[in-house]
């Protein structure tokens, strides 16, 4: 058969248009078979104009779908959209095949350069993925013939229409659905397109006739459909296709949204299509190629597409024959990898039940539907559980496609992929943890690298909690690579054309520009994560005018704790930490000072606001005199260096004590803080528990009122902070709380039971019950047990050698130690004890 005869027998005269479903194999198939049959001189795809350019990459043997076209403006990169494409998207075969062929493709959709423009100019909200409003029937299992992606590749106008707008727009599978006699449009769809099988040449073109005469029915019924934009959209497709008529002839293919088939053979006239288009707002863009995942193809909002399975539609695309069957073999693959006792009987079954169910639901074939009951019933056992994995990683699955070195990008992409591939850090769409030792030069650098993207906004790697260990040499981070982090690059490609240069750059920026003293401290804590030497000084110049400027005790005592991690990180890193370390003892000296005039006279919650700062700088106290010496300078010191000797260390310590002895004996420190000062002095050994039990018995005297006194005893036990322990194992301060509680007046009980609450609520539950079992044999019994042990109520009379010694094997083993001789050993580990 000649190129002519195969193409009158094209449904309809003029060019051959196929009307498609976006993102469904059976669509893409059938596009595959008709161009096959048809065999034009040219293609024409629903998409931006300006990828024209980028059609031939595809072709190239490292593009892997999903891919998608990514447009930004170049004034406004945040601003963006995309175009996303599987393997089994119609789009993407059409491309293939004229590819393959030689056949020139183009895009004919109205020029991303108006799309975005329009956006603006309305107030759109766009490049904030998730935030679109959801449309009803959104999240469903395939998105329906005419609900495909819009210019921008989302949803057409779900964020710009109003909610009314919305439920005006028809679902053209619904209503040809409810026409069939189906009561679920997914099930008519699958039954008439994905299960249709055995079309030989003679009818390719027969499914794209019907579909065409269906879609003409419901726009004359519904015009629009209650979507404006589409008219302008396709007059561009009309001037586009007149165009390729001119230079092609008639043999023209055009592979669209099977909604907008009737208004592309609709006859008009140029002028009032270009009418149109008049006055249309622009802007610049750029386009290229980026990787794209299955997971975004299943969201419904933001960037998505709506497949909820794309997993299970890549399948049904490759799958050469019996897809029922292998596509359960490969499930029990995965079933058998987690350790599931899946036989190859438990395959044969699943498929004649899934063929059964069919059946009963009068389907020509099993869909997902019956496959995944039959899987949960044979497979899984009736169990979600192992379920939900499969649905997870087959039905959705987690590919991250790939695109050519070649793609155009911006140079801060390519930076950032040159240090992926030299820190052997391959971006992928599973989320994964990554444990680094920061004393390995690979770790480090990997470290850096994370952490310099985290201070552009490009959030791949997000900090987790160390299981393994709590030193500073240890990180660990959740990984996981979207899509729209695409967007981040292009965005962050303003700062600098090296990720390094970049982050110096915008943290340089930030520095200059932020409001507050802590952000400027926690930008230097970054600067040192992300070793920006060249940031550090900048920083640091800020930190200083800004803290000498600040008279807030509050945002001082917020600063202080990022300032003394950074000198922690320092002595990992092998950053200088000098100046730091000089900023950070003056600023503990002015909060020395200015603390307790700033925790007089405060209201509950104010209170309990600085008791989080008090707690904050007590920590910051105790690092900063764990840190090296060598890294750490004060403003002067005794023999005039600069460097923060041993005895400064003990120094800061000693003046901060003292800050905390002040705040416990001053009555217009509220008892909130009064008690935690003197709980801190207690467990630094500043405080003999006799002076700790005469504090506190002052404070629950009769004279004191109630809501004072459970305010005290919060400061002073309450927290996660060890105090439930204290009261099990001194009783003398479990009977004070124990006396003033039970002499509580009964119109002031419920003023202090929520205070009371709150301190024993963060107990554990053994710590609560000891109490309780304490309270409850009342002050005699614990008074008779103390005597008789002759020691501290709680504790035996002497110390318990025997069961000491059962220890130390266990300590030489977790020490090393045993090697050595074992009475030397044993002396160093009872000497450590002490």
């Amino acid at each position: 058969m000649t190129d002519d005869t195969a193409w009158r027998r094209s449904p309809g005269p003029g060019p051959l248009l196929l009307g498609v479903r976006h993102h469904g194999p059976g669509s893409a198939r059938a596009v595959r078979a008709a161009l096959d049959a048809a065999r034009p001189r040219a293609v024409l795809i629903e998409g931006p104009p300006e990828a024209d350019a980028l059609v031939p990459l595809a072709a190239d043997p490292e593009m892997r779908p999903p891919v998608a076209l990514l447009a930004h403006a170049v004034d406004e990169p945040g601003r963006s959209a995309f175009w996303p494409l599987a393997d089994f998207s119609p789009e993407w075969v059409a491309v293939r095949w004229a590819l393959e062929r030689e056949v020139p493709a183009r895009f004919i959709d109205l020029p991303a350069t108006h799309t975005l423009a329009w956006g603006r100019e309305e107030g759109e909200a766009v490049a904030i993925p998730g935030t679109e409003p959801d449309e009803p029937g959104a999240g469903r299992q395939k998105p329906d013939a005419a609900d495909e992606p819009d210019a921008r590749g989302r949803k057409p106008d779900a964020a710009d229409e109003s909610p009314t707008d919305r439920q005006l727009r028809v679902d053209p599978l619904a209503a040809l659905a409810e026409a069939a006699g189906y009561d679920d449009p997914e099930r008519w769809w699958e039954d008439v397109v994905e299960h249709r099988g055995g079309a030989g040449e003679r009818d390719v073109f027969a499914p794209f006739a019907a579909v065409e005469e269906a879609m003409g029915a419901l726009r004359e019924t519904y015009g629009a459909g209650g979507r404006d934009r589409d008219p302008v959209r396709e007059a561009h497709m009309r001037l586009r296709l007149r165009a390729a008529q001119r230079e092609f002839g008639e043999r023209v293919a055009v592979v669209c949204g099977a909604w907008h088939v009737p208004a592309l053979r609709a006859k008009t006239t140029v002028a009032a299509d270009r009418e149109l288009l008049k006055g249309l707002p622009k802007v610049k863009t750029d386009m290229t190629w980026v990787p794209w995942t299955n997971r975004r193809l299943a969201r419904a909002s933001g960037y998505g597409a709506g497949v909820d399975s794309p997993g299970w539609y890549g399948h049904l695309f490759r799958a050469p024959d019996r897809p029922v069957e292998r596509w359960l073999t490969k499930v029990a693959g995965l079933l058998r990898e987690e350790d599931r006792i899946v036989s190859s009987a438990h395959v044969i079954e699943a498929v004649r039940l899934a063929e059964t169910l069919a059946v009963m639901r009068g389907r020509p074939l099993p869909g997902l539907g019956e496959t995944t009951d039959a899987v949960r019933a044979v497979l899984c056992e009736g169990s979600d559980v192992p379920l939900a994995l499969v649905h997870d990683r087959l039905v959705v699955g987690d590919v991250l496609g790939e695109v050519p070195e070649a793609a155009p990008a911006v140079p801060l992409q390519r930076d950032l992929v040159r240090e992926q591939r030299r820190l052997r850090l391959k971006p992928e769409a599973l989320e994964r943890e990554l444990e680094l030792d920061l004393r390995k030069d690979t770790d480090a650098g990997r470290s850096r690298l994370l952490h310099r993207l985290r201070l552009l906004g490009i959030g791949w790697g997000e900090p987790a909690e160390s299981r393994g260990s709590t030193g500073t040499f240890r990180e660990t981070w959740r990984l996981r690579w979207e899509p729209e982090l695409s967007v981040r690059v292009a965005e962050a490609g303003v700062w600098g054309t090296t990720v390094e240069g970049a982050a110096t750059a915008r943290a340089e920026a930030g520095a200059e520009h932020a409001s507050a003293l802590a952000d400027v401290t926690g930008l230097a804590e970054h600067c040192l994560l992300a070793g920006l030497p060249d940031a550090l000084p900048v920083v640091m110049r800020a930190l200083a005018d800004r803290a000498a400027l600040d008279t807030d005790v509050g945002h001082l005592a917020q600063a202080l704790p990022a300032l003394v991690r950074s000198l922690r990180y320092g002595d990992v890193r092998g950053t200088d930490t000098r100046a730091l370390a000089e900023v950070a003892a003056g600023l503990a000296e002015r909060v020395f000072v200015g603390l307790p005039p700033a925790c007089a006279a405060l209201d509950a919650d104010a209170a309990e606001e600085m008791r989080g700062h008090v707690d904050a700088v007590h920590t910051a106290v105790g690092l900063l005199g764990e840190t090296a010496p060598e890294t750490q300078t004060a403003a002067a010191s005794a023999d005039g260096t600069g460097v923060l000797s041993p005895s400064g260390h003990r120094d800061l310590r000693r003046r901060w004590r003292a800050v905390l002895r002040t705040l416990s004996g001053r009555e217009t420190v509220p008892g909130v803080l009064r008690g935690r000062a003197v709980r801190i002095l207690l467990d630094e050994g500043e405080l003999g528990p006799e002076e700790a039990a005469r504090l506190m018995g002052l404070v629950l005297s009769p004279g004191t009122p109630p809501v004072d006194a459970a305010a005290w005893i919060e400061g002073f036990v309450g927290g996660s902070g060890g105090g439930g322990m204290l009261l099990v194992h001194d009783e003398r301060l479990l009977g004070l709380v124990d006396s003033w509680l039970t002499g509580v007046p009964a119109e002031a009980f419920t003023d202090v039971l929520p205070l009371l609450r709150r301190t024993f609520s963060v107990y554990e539950p053994g710590v609560r019950r000891t109490i309780g079992e304490l309270v409850r044999r009342g002050p005699g019994e614990r008074l008779q047990g103390a005597v008789q042990t002759g020691g501290m109520p709680g504790f035996g009379a002497e110390t318990d050698t025997g069961r000491a010694d059962a220890v130390l094997p266990v300590l030489r083993l977790l020490l090393g130690l045993d090697g050595r001789d074992v009475l030397d050993a044993d002396n160093d580990l009872v000497g450590a004890g002490r």
